[in-house]
């Protein structure tokens, strides 16, 4: 491809220039699909989760702590009523899909059905994944959930209960998809010895994914603790964070739920979503080795400001974790993240940096809030922390994120089907000019 050409023609074209604002007011179109004061634009209501993090009294908006429900109860009490259950996730999971906590049996039975489905299928790995290795874990995962159609007889069955069934599948399949995606692409790109476990059917998704991913497969009891966890408030986060609605606007066409989950994994890859994790955690890191994990306030604030003016890391101004589209004054993932880490960080002998993490938070708070104004973090903030406390790479932030939020994806797939069925076709105005059409050679 010409690539000076084609530079040369999108830089004269007048077809790509902004749309002025002021349009956008004049008919009445949400940008972003946001509301003036920053809210969403409601596209579709749900029993499968609430996300909370203002409310509308007297037609204002109203700045409140955040909550996060799945299918009526907060993600807080999922979290502190766990115990010592090896089956958070699972649990979380049946929840979500089925819409009640299950009794002993239902997720003994559960639980089950999961492992069963936990291997892929033969050959799978050497055909689909050995042979093309890809240099993002996240492309990897949409092609690998792309493959798996063609193991389905009848994958374009969207029956809801086939899509419960094949959804399902998929589920137990992604911790294998995506640290077998890691081991082939280190072995591939950086010459490591390729190291495969497979997945244990007595161990819960949580410890086997630290199972497949660590050489000598060890692994404590705490710090499986900490992955479930994660997986829990992860599981999903209402039906208007990007990835779900993906999934259900590609659903609504008709088509298959590995297309839809593919889809949603892409969503999930930006930078503004679910690969937002990697950024924080490359900012923090950054930020340590510039002024160290005993920095003081007045260090802190140096580098925030350096942040702001675009003059430090990525220069693109923005402190990652900090902030939330919906959660105003607190985020009740990184709350509870934030719980988890103290404890992991002691056993690990790693309260230094934890202890730089909770004053830089509170540091960059008062920078950027300022005017009386609150400032959320967000789960991001904490949760680079927790996965490199577990000796999780960077690369398989995001796809643990997949690994999580596909049981959100399969619960909003279904309902929407169950409950509307028709396809999502928003409408756009159109502001360009209408021109009359010349011929080739008059051109």
């Amino acid at each position: 491809m010409n690539n000076f050409f084609i530079a040369q023609t999108f830089g004269k074209s007048s077809n790509f220039t902004d749309i002025p604002n002021n349009l956008f007011k004049e008919y009445n179109v949400k940008k972003g699909l946001r509301n003036e004061d920053g809210t969403g634009v409601r596209v579709g209501l749900t029993r499968v989760s609430d996300v909370v993090g203002y409310e509308i009294e007297d037609g204002k908006k109203v700045n409140v702590p955040g909550k996060l429900y799945y299918r009526g109860i907060e993600i807080s009490d999922l979290v502190n009523g766990k115990d010592n259950s090896r089956f958070g996730f699972e649990e979380t999971s049946f929840l979500l899909l089925f819409g009640y906590l299950p009794s002993k049996k239902e997720l003994r039975e559960f639980t089950s059905l999961l492992c069963e489905h936990y291997n892929l299928p033969d050959e799978f790995l050497e055909k689909n994944m050995l042979r093309t290795p890809s240099r993002n874990l996240m492309n990897s995962l949409q092609k690998s959930i792309l493959a798996l159609y063609d193991y389905d007889e009848d994958a374009d069955n969207t029956d809801p209960y086939q899509t419960l069934l094949k959804g399902i599948n998929i589920l137990a399949k992604l911790p294998s998809l995506a640290v077998y995606a890691y081991q082939c692409k280190i072995h591939h790109y950086d010459r490591e010895s390729l190291i495969i476990h497979y997945p244990k059917p007595e161990y819960s998704m949580a410890e086997n994914i630290l199972y497949m991913l660590r050489k000598d497969g060890s692994f404590t009891q705490q710090e499986a603790d900490l992955l479930d966890i994660m997986l829990m408030i992860h599981a999903d986060h209402g039906g208007g964070n990007n990835s779900t609605f993906t999934n259900v606007v590609i659903s609504s066409t008709g088509t298959d739920i590995y297309s839809s989950s593919s889809a949603s994994i892409g969503s999930l890859k930006g930078p503004k979503h679910g690969g937002a994790n990697i950024r924080c955690s490359e900012m923090i890191t950054a930020i340590e080795k510039e002024i160290g994990v005993k920095a003081t306030e007045a260090q802190m604030k140096t580098v925030i400001h350096k942040i702001l003016a675009k003059d430090f890391y990525d220069n693109s101004g923005l402190v990652y974790g900090l902030g939330h589209a919906v959660y105003t004054v607190s985020d009740p993932r990184a709350d509870l993240l934030k719980v988890c880490c103290e404890k992991l960080a002691k056993e690990k002998n790693r309260e230094d940096e934890y202890e730089f993490l909770t004053k830089f938070e509170k540091v960059a708070k008062s920078c950027l809030a300022g005017n009386g104004k609150s400032l959320s973090n967000n789960v991001d903030f904490y949760s680079g922390f927790a996965y490199n406390m577990l000796q999780i790479p960077e690369d398989m932030y995001t796809p643990l994120f997949v690994c999580s939020r596909m049981a959100g994806w399969l619960a909003h797939n279904i309902e929407n089907k169950m409950y509307d069925g028709r396809i999502m076709r928003p409408a756009t105005k159109y502001v360009g000019e209408t021109i009359p059409y010349r011929k080739r050679e008059e051109r």
